[in-house]
């Protein structure tokens, strides 16, 4: 894992990675782009943690890789060798699978649309074509699902199980997730982790995961991906972080980094000597040289 702008082998090192990210560009407003340049590798059977404060670029980017916003040239943002937004197969064949905060479902040319009506979890989860039995009955009992919860009546957390367990019934080569085990409780939580662990330890897959509950990810991730306004900061293997040797807490180590990025934040916004001063000279309450010639 790494800045993939630092990596030879063009087209031989993207058939290697899991994603690869080159050179990317991207932007909402012209006039403000949030990611130029950005280059980004992550390689087969990681657990990568995509961490960063709220509004620094995590879902965005997490959008992009599922192909959901194109960004220009079709080798610019490739998973599994394919480039991510012109390859719809890679979605379709389950190989891609992004799970964000949306409650929805991606109906024809509608796009995706708010799942808010009258269902069973039981329609929901066997309505999912494909499913090998076995895998989706040890998604229901993992994720304690009731088959009878109706979607329009259940807690948050409940209808976060169900979506979860429809996301995860065909077997993925890069899942992405975003914030999703918000709203599980805790033993949900490290249940789900677990299996998820599992797919990569046995199957290869890879797993970018972005949050912002970093109890017990310690021994659970491989590698760990820092995104500060849109620039990547960090791209490396857990045990190679200093910080952490030293800590040994990831909650901390995050903590500090996020703490002396808001206080770099502060300074840039502080207002210079100078720029006191002007504003005060410009104060319509202030002395001016007019009134000062007729007092």
């Amino acid at each position: 894992m790494g800045r993939s702008g630092d990596d030879e082998g063009g087209d031989a090192a993207s058939k290697t990675e899991s994603i690869r990210v080159l050179a990317m560009q991207f932007a909402y407003d012209p006039q403000s782009p949030l990611f130029a340049d950005f280059n980004l590798t992550v390689s087969p059977g990681s657990r990568c943690l995509l961490i960063g404060a709220n509004g620094s670029g995590k879902t965005t980017l997490l959008k992009i890789l599922a192909g959901k916003h194109m960004v220009g040239g079709q080798d610019v943002v490739q998973v599994l060798g394919r480039s991510v937004f012109h390859d719809t197969q890679l979605v379709c064949s389950g190989d891609l699978a992004y799970l964000g905060g949306s409650w929805s479902k991606t109906v024809g040319s509608a796009g995706e649309i708010p799942l808010q009506g009258d269902f069973s979890a039981e329609h929901m989860i066997f309505g999912v074509e494909g499913a090998d039995p076995a895998r989706r009955e040890k998604l229901i009992e993992l994720l304690d699902i009731d088959l009878q919860w109706r979607m329009h009546k259940v807690s948050d957390g409940q209808r976060r199980r169900v979506q979860i367990c429809m996301g995860l019934l065909h077997p993925f080569k890069v899942l992405l997730l975003d914030e999703v085990t918000v709203d599980l409780d805790v033993v949900t939580r490290l249940d789900l982790l677990d299996f998820l662990k599992e797919e990569c330890e046995q199957r290869g897959s890879t797993i970018v995961y972005a949050t912002h509950i970093f109890d017990g990810l310690e021994a659970w991730a491989t590698h760990l991906v820092y995104i500060q306004d849109g620039e990547l900061k960090r791209a490396e293997e857990l045990t190679l972080i200093d910080e952490l040797k030293r800590s040994g807490n990831l909650h901390s180590t995050v903590e500090s980094w996020l703490r002396s990025e808001t206080k770099s934040e502060k300074k840039k916004k502080q207002p210079t000597q100078s720029q006191r001063t002007s504003s005060y000279g410009f104060s319509p309450f202030a002395s001016s040289r007019h009134m000062a010639y007729y007092r």
